[in-house]
């Protein structure tokens, strides 16, 4: 957990910790390797609004990933902008 373990984390903190733990997993392993464990990973278990915001944090400096997972970002699907139309339900 972070330092203050009590603290209760938005939802990008959130990414980033599952993120960074991810990487730490794969971090044993040969480094192309572990990027691209680390892709498939959250290609296989994170889902499109997940994978989203994870690019919004990349694209925003992705402050406080793990450089692995910086590497393993252009293995990972990016998932369809979705647009809302008139009649959809918010």
């Amino acid at each position: 957990m972070p330092p203050d373990e009590h603290k209760a984390m938005n939802t990008a903190e959130k990414l980033v910790y599952m993120a960074n733990q991810i990487a730490t997993f794969f971090e044993t392993m040969p480094h192309d390797e572990a990027a691209g464990g680390v892709a498939q990973h959250i290609n296989d278990f994170w889902d499109p609004r997940m994978r989203r915001q994870f690019f919004e944090i990349l694209e925003a400096g992705g402050m406080g990933l793990k450089p692995l997972v910086f590497d393993a970002a252009p293995k990972i699907r990016r998932p369809a902008l979705v647009e809302k139309s008139a009649g959809a339900l918010s």
